[in-house]
Parts: C-alpha cells; structure tokens; sequence
C-alpha cells in the first residue's frame, strides 16, 4: 500500500531521501556525508546508516538537478527500495522531491512505479518464494496537491500492475502459454478489469478470410486464437483507437529455422501482445474516457508436415498475394491480417500496432529505443509527447518509397521479407501496405520487450514496454513535463 502524507511525521523502520548532487539540503548528515566524498549524489550511489533510534535512513543518488530524467528518478526510488528489502523495513517512508520538468503528478506517478517495480519477481515456478511489499508513505508533500497526489496513486499503480501483467504474460513459458491460454488469460482479465473480450476460433478465422494468419498457425498442434478486446470508455464519442499486438507465444523460425542458442526466449515474441493487453488492463481500472480496440492474432510457428514453407504463396484478408521468402518473417503475416480486421470490422481511427518483429532493430538501435515507422507526422509528435512523460524511448525509421523495390513480389503482390539491408524499415513498410489511410504508428519493440541483464527495475525476462507510454499515448494528459 502507497499513502501519502504532507508532514514527515509518523514511525517508520526506514526512510529513503533522495540527493541531487548539485542542490544543497537541509540534512546535516547528507552536507557531512558530501564533504567527505561518501556519498555525493551521484546518480546510481546508495548510503544508508542506523539512527539513534535503530531505524534506517537510506541516501540515493539522483545526479544533476538540471540532467534528471524520468527514469533517474524511477530507478532511484526502486534503488532505495531494494536497499530496504536487504534490510528487512516493512514500513518505509520517502521523502517527496522536486524534479526539474516534473510537474507534482509526475513525482509522484515516478515514485509509485519505482515503489512497485522494484518489488517485481517472477518466481511462481519456484518452491522458496520471496515477496517483498513494504507498506511506503510519500512524505513532505505539498499540502495544496495531497488529494490530487491521492488520485495519481491509484492512477500510477494500476499502470504499473499492466505493466507487471505484461512482463509475467512474456515470461510464463510456451508450454504453459500458447494460443488458447493466452486467450483465457484475456477473457479472464477482461471481466477483472472492465472490457469486453471475444474470442474467435480456427474456423472462425478462416470465415474471416485471414489467410496470412493461419499459414503461420497451421504448423502446430496449438490452435490460433484471435483475440478482440473492446474497451468503451466514451459513449459519447466515435472516436476509436486501435491496438494490434502481435501474438506469437513461440516462434521456432518454422522452416527457416532459428539457431539454437536464440530460441529459448522465443516465448516472449509475444511480447506486443502482453503490452496491449496490460494496456487494456490499465485503461479499463482507471476507467479513462477513451475508446480503444485490442486484437491479437495468437499462434505458434512451429513445424510439422504441414507448416507452410519457403516460396510458398499465401493470401490475406486484404485480398493481397505474398510469396513467403522466409517463414522466420512470420509476425508481419499476422498483424497485417490483424490490422484489415481492426480496420474494416471494427471501425478503429487510429492503428498501432506494437511487435517483437526484427532483430534487426537491435542492430540500428540496440537493447533501450523502440524502432518507429509511422506515415502520419502528428500521430508520431502524440507518440513522442507520450514517451517524455513516461521516460521511454522511440526512434523514428525512414518509410521513403525507396525501399518499396526490396520487398514487392516477383512471383506475388510482395515478398514477406526485404532481404538483409533496412531490415526493419522493410518489415515496417510491408505492414504500411495493410492500413489503408489511417494513421498508423509501427513499435518494433524487438530490443526493448525483454532485458537479459536486468536492473533496479527490471530483473530478467519481459520489461512490459511499452505499456506506459501506450496508456500515456491513448489518455493524452494535459499537465506538461518531461
């Protein structure tokens, strides 16, 4: 449980304070402690000493007062945190700071997904389990802003419980999560958290002409899902936004098969559908007054006899023929079916569709920035206004034309890969063909959905990107910070 409170009164077993280095305090033992160069605000330094009373005060660093950013401020409340399980504290205050570029809301929201993300372990397969969730109180809050800091609370946590839902979704294993699990996982969070989920089956798809979509399932004995999920927050708008997440709960690479020593985390290729869904799962418990649309077409490309292969030509629901040059090209199939649907079935707006597509982007962009393609320059500046309030990070690829040549068809409309150069743009573009004139926005979050060195914040496995800045993105608060 997270209070807060505009005095720093009451009993606690530690107190966490964090430091800029740059800015003077008021605590005799912060100036002595800089005087000495044993802590001295850095980002990342951590100190804590025993009061006279036996209770704890925990000092971390946050750097620079001009230099903080979002997530120095998230990843120093989850530092403390951590530095408080070590020693036991089961009642924790934290001091309320100022931040450069950080309205009152934006403290706050950072220090309750610092709070709860620092807590995150995903052990449930595990016999010794070690939870660890301190009651914490924000103190020395301005009194004028407690009730609305109050709201901002349950506001924050709710996002970051789907970002927690994202992360354990990507990191359940295949055999316990495939296409008709996932499903239920859906169907089930849907009637906790307040949206509609419908369900279509293999012979449901087919009706819907998604041909693309069940090339790619129909090589294992796990049938494909697609997944619908309406949340209607606004009845008196029109307006839908559309999410599609792709929903690959294990890629073998099919026939283009995946070197051995990558395919262990194959399980979290769905890891665009785990942050739609937790993103729906936010939207709905905050009960924000938007309209939003979720589909995920769920499967796994797996091989059998009946796998689809290499210089097959496959259909789609758009009505376009593809030659299938690389059957490990296999999420661009199912989104682009996906896309037609949430389209031309339900009405949507708006597109984004968020996928673990390309390895690629690792390559231009590396393990911590989202890969973008957009063909709408002011869908793209919302995305951007987004991510400043959530401390993510997107890059936006070119879609020139140019690029066009590598992936149309010689023996069909397009070929589903473009070859080795612009590997993302291309695998981006290809799905652009699919979304006739809404303005889309394309997350290739290859590098960003699952860390295998893990931080404060983040132990290994899924991270739930981009769920924050999805949620920030669909409810366009008005308050300006970084």
């Amino acid at each position: 449980m997270i209070k807060v409170k505009d005095l720093a009164v009451g009993s606690f077993q530690g107190i966490i304070t964090l430091v800029y280095e740059d800015k003077p305090t008021k605590n005799e033992v912060i100036d002595t402690l800089k005087s000495k160069k044993v802590f001295e605000g850095k980002i990342g330094q951590v100190f804590y000493r025993t009061t006279e009373e036996l209770n704890y005060e925990i000092f971390v660093g946050l750097g620079k007062y001009e230099e903080l950013e979002r997530t120095y401020l998230i990843n120093a409340v989850a530092k403390g945190v951590k530095q408080a399980e070590k020693l036991n504290i089961d009642n924790l205050g934290i001091y309320f700071i100022k931040a450069n570029g950080l309205c009152t809301g934006g403290v706050t929201k950072s220090i309750v997904e610092g709070v709860k993300l620092a807590s995150y372990k995903f052990d449930k397969y595990k016999k010794n389990k070690v939870s660890y969730n301190p009651d914490v109180t924000i103190l020395d809050a301005p009194k004028e802003k407690i009730e609305k800091m109050k709201g901002k609370i349950t506001e924050a946590s709710n996002v970051a419980d789907g970002i927690i839902l994202a992360r354990d979704l990507v990191n359940e294993p295949a055999n316990i999560l495939y296409p008709e699990t996932l499903a239920q996982h859906a169907v089930e969070i849907g009637k906790e958290s307040g949206f509609e989920v419908e369900v279509f089956d293999e012979n449901q798809i087919e009706e819907l002409g998604m041909k693309a979509f069940l090339e790619v399932a129909k090589g294992s004995v796990h049938k494909p899902r697609l997944i619908v999920m309406r949340y209607m927050g606004n009845a008196n708008s029109d307006e839908r936004v559309g999410l599609v997440g792709k929903g690959l709960t294990f890629d073998t690479g099919g026939y283009s098969l995946k070197p051995s020593t990558s395919m262990d985390t194959m399980k979290s290729d769905m890891g665009g559908a785990a942050a739609v869904i937790g993103t729906m799962q936010a939207l709905a418990k905050n009960k924000v007054e938007k309209n939003v649309v979720a589909v995920v077409a769920a499967c796994e490309n797996a091989i059998s006899g009946g796998s689809y292969k290499p210089g097959d030509i496959i259909g789609s629901m758009a009505g376009k023929t593809i030659e299938v040059l690389n059957t490990d090209a296999e999420g661009r199939l199912t989104l682009v079916d996906a896309i037609t649907y949430i389209i031309e079935k339900e009405n949507v707006d708006k597109v984004v569709d968020v996928a673990t597509l390309t390895g690629a982007v690792l390559v231009a962009l590396g393990s911590e920035i989202t890969g973008v393609l957009s063909n709408d320059d002011a869908f793209y500046e919302e995305l951007l206004v987004a991510a400043k309030r959530t401390g993510e990070k997107f890059w936006r690829l070119p879609n020139d034309k140019c690029f066009k040549k590598l992936y149309r068809g010689d023996f069909a409309e397009l070929k589903n890969t473009g070859g080795r150069y612009g590997g993302t743009i291309t695998a981006g573009m290809f799905i652009e063909e699919f979304v006739q004139d809404k303005p889309w926005l394309h997350l290739d979050i290859a590098g960003t959905s699952w860390t295998d060195a893990g931080n404060d914040t983040t132990p290994k496995g899924g991270t739930g990107a981009p769920v924050a800045t999805l949620y920030e993105l669909i409810v366009k608060h008005k308050c300006k910070h970084k």
